[in-house]
């Protein structure tokens, strides 16, 4: 497939939960991706710490995050949301809670 004619849409699915600690340093190694063809979905899964309010941070400042905000359910219910909200949208899908180095 000739990438540059139809580039591929990739979307990061980031699961949340409690994870204040380190949220802003994924979310920042996700940003701070060159790949422009790129949707940010964040999913918060009942958190109650402040990994929401930081999430809604990033949300409003940048276009490419979706945030969606649920009940906690457990890690493959928030990634099913996350594929539910992405179906028919992408080519490709990355799930991913570690920080991406930019390349």
């Amino acid at each position: 497939m000739n990438t540059q004619n139809h580039p591929l849409n990739i979307a990061i699915i980031i699961p949340i939960y409690n994870v204040e600690s380190y949220l802003r340093e994924c979310l920042d190694s996700v940003i701070d991706q060159t790949y422009s063809n790129l949707s940010i979905i964040l999913i918060n899964d009942g958190s109650t710490d402040q990994s929401f309010a930081i999430a809604k941070e990033y949300f409003l400042k940048d276009s490419r995050i979706a945030l969606i905000s649920k009940p906690n359910a457990g890690l493959s219910d928030t990634r099913n949301v996350g594929l539910d909200y992405i179906q028919g949208q992408f080519n490709h899908l990355l799930t991913m809670p570690p920080p991406l180095r930019a390349y």
